[in-house]
């Protein structure tokens, strides 16, 4: 994965200032030249930084003064201002973690408080069932927060009526609620909230596009029971390269099942009836690949694997996989905007913000595998006709 351009991190560090009130005292920020010595950097880099803070709302620049915070106008903050997290499992999903931190620090700079699950501190409530969720939601509503952010359940039965139901006791007690990464409803149906998260479609799209201009045929979907909605559309996206490009997916092409499970895995490899795996997500292929490697099949030597949400440890395990990246900052900041929106006009249609996903290539697709001395003749032989 690309190193995060200079602009950002600074950005980063310069809004986690703000939160953390180091310029509250006369908000002023310090001045470009000051900004170069202090972090580094190129003047350049400073200026893009700071573009990204003002186009965030969070500062402005006065022709002939510098750049100051820009202050919340209008009726003075009070004890109300306050977001909601309803996050199932938050403590173990990475991807959350980093875009619940991201909202955390945006809500102080708007000047709003972030109650996480229903408390002040990330990482509590990680298990949290639907009964607790339930009390999460009269939580709330007792602390009369001016909006929640929900990422509707997974991985469980009658999701869809338990997170609706979720959803519902917000709105009627006139919270508004902003889905994060997924919706309430089976894809391809949509429900009346907004909806902020990545082009899954599209996502899915980039890795069957991907894994067959590197010369793969037979592509196999790999998901888990009861996988999210999110997890339908990548599977749209894969078919849909499949049918660009005239390609038979076969009556077997998409899998349910647990990856961990060797019996499983050993199933999917059987009579060599796929050249790739294209999985839910960087979870699933990670159990896959360990089954694999418990089967004596090589990846990507024998077949190939991808995930999707560009965890961490998708660089740390034995073969390095590529996947889609999820801009989880870019999640957060369209995340917060739309809330404060929806909270200025409950009136506003319900709206879906996908982001442009991107593909990270790493050694599990088999993109820098050498290429057989017999491709290369004929490519060759090709080129002198």
């Amino acid at each position: 994965m690309p190193d995060t351009p200079k602009h950002r991190e600074l950005s980063r560090r310069l809004r986690a200032d703000i939160a953390a009130g180091r310029y509250a005292a006369e908000g002023k920020l310090p001045s470009e030249p000051q900004l170069v010595k202090q972090f580094g950097v190129s003047r350049p880099t400073v200026a893009r930084a700071l573009l990204d803070l003002q186009n965030e709302g969070l500062i402005e620049r006065r022709a002939g003064s510098g750049t100051y915070l820009r202050r919340t106008t209008g009726a003075a903050v009070n004890s109300t201002r306050q977001l909601g997290l309803l996050i199932p499992g938050l403590g173990n999903t990475e991807v959350f973690e980093r875009v619940c931190g991201e909202l955390a620090s945006l809500s102080r700079v708007h000047e709003y408080s972030l109650l996480w699950g229903g408390s002040t501190h990330p990482g509590q409530d990680t298990d949290a069932s639907l009964e607790h969720a339930e009390e999460l939601c009269g939580h709330f509503i007792d602390r009369r927060v001016s909006g929640v952010f929900f990422a509707p359940y997974e991985l469980v039965p009658e999701k869809e009526s338990a997170n609706r139901r979720l959803a519902e006791t917000l709105r009627q007690a006139g919270i508004p609620v902003v889905l994060l990464d997924r919706d309430l409803q089976s894809f391809p149906n949509r429900s009346d909230f907004d909806l902020v998260g990545i082009d899954n479609v599209a996502g899915g799209y980039l890795l069957a596009e991907h894994l067959i201009k590197l010369g793969c045929r037979h592509i196999c979907f790999v998901a888990r029971p009861l996988s999210a909605p999110t997890v339908d559309a990548r599977i749209a996206g894969v078919r849909e390269a499949l049918v660009r490009r005239q390609l038979d997916a076969g009556p077997r092409w998409l899998r349910v099942g647990d990856p961990a499970d060797v019996k499983f895995a050993r199933s999917l490899t059987a009579a060599k009836q796929a050249d790739a795996f294209i999985c839910a997500n960087d979870h699933t292929a990670a159990q896959l690949l360990r089954s694999l490697e418990a089967c004596g099949v090589k990846v990507p030597r024998d077949v190939r694997v991808v995930g999707f949400d560009d965890v961490k440890y998708a660089t740390l395990l034995a073969v390095p996989l590529t996947t889609i990246h999820q801009p989880c900052r870019d999640i957060a900041v369209i995340a917060l905007r739309a809330m404060l929106e929806r909270i200025a006009d409950p009136t506003l249609p319900a709206r879906s913000l996908a982001l442009t996903p991107r593909l990270v290539v790493r050694e599990s697709c088999g993109a820098y595998l050498p290429r057989p001395a017999s491709s290369l003749l004929v490519s060759n032989r090709s080129k002198t006709k």
